[in-house]
């Protein structure tokens, strides 16, 4: 069950990341306000996809409700910080795009984001085996439902700011696609490992939260703000947030 639950979630994110081939001869402005939606969709999930569930389960698992969150989020922060010198090191030497180092970021923090919630599916199907409290089939179905659906704009975040960048349309979807396929592997060790996994929920859930925000602001929000349209590229910000939200929100 959490096998299939999590190839229904990675589908959805192909679906998103397909949006690429729908767009025939997209105007620039509009992929750069792609970035800033990109930010705002992943400012959104690293809230009410990752922060505040984090800091319910930690409380559920009777953990410090603060800290699983601050020590997950500062970790994942510190891995894109230190991730971001050493490719900053490697391009003085090798002349590398600065391109490049922002879809290396993106989509590196768009797949640990992936790993905690395919690992939160499985878990929920696999408390079922251990009659856990409040586990039940209906609940798990509706998670895998509700993380499902909210992939379809983390899809399109991912393939169409590589679409901007130079990249193909085959080579953006199938990208975008693949930072989804972590779920189904990342699904079967949460329902396999469930007790154990629970535990470390909190603090994965945290430490993807800590490498969106750290990527957002480190390339997506200046890169969308290079251009003259400023103020249009911070309304394409704030509607990736609001329909994020809304998803996360109105599927829980």
């Amino acid at each position: 069950q959490a096998l299939f639950a999590t190839l229904f979630t990675w589908g959805v994110t192909a679906a998103g990341a397909a949006v690429v081939f729908l767009l025939r001869h997209p105007r620039k402005i509009f992929l750069d306000g792609m970035l800033g939606f990109a930010a705002g969709v992943m400012m959104a999930a690293s809230y009410w996809s990752l922060l505040d569930p984090a800091i319910g389960m930690a409380e559920s698992l009777q953990m410090c409700s603060w800290l699983p969150a601050m020590i997950g989020f500062l970790g994942g922060g510190a891995l894109l910080f230190s991730g971001d010198r050493l490719y900053k090191s490697m391009a003085r030497a090798h002349q590398t795009a600065g391109a490049d180092k922002r879809c290396a970021m993106l989509i590196l923090s768009i797949t640990l984001h992936n790993i905690p919630e395919g690992m939160a599916v499985g878990v929920a199907f696999g408390s079922l085996a251990y009659h856990l409290e409040g586990a039940t089939l209906m609940a798990a179905l509706l998670l895998a439902l509700g993380i499902g659906l909210q992939n379809f704009p983390e899809g399109m975040a991912v393939s169409v700011p590589l679409l901007r960048d130079g990249y193909t349309r085959r080579k953006a979807f199938m990208i975008g696609q693949f930072s989804g396929i972590v779920e189904p592997i990342a699904g079967m060790l949460g329902a396999l490992l469930v007790l154990r996994v629970r535990l470390l929920l909190p603090y994965m859930l945290s430490f993807a939260a800590g490498a969106m925000i750290y990527v957002v602001c480190e390339e997506l929000i200046p890169e969308s703000q290079q251009g003259r349209h400023k103020d249009l590229m911070a309304f394409f910000t704030l509607i990736g947030f609001s329909i994020m939200m809304v998803m996360d929100v109105a599927l829980g």
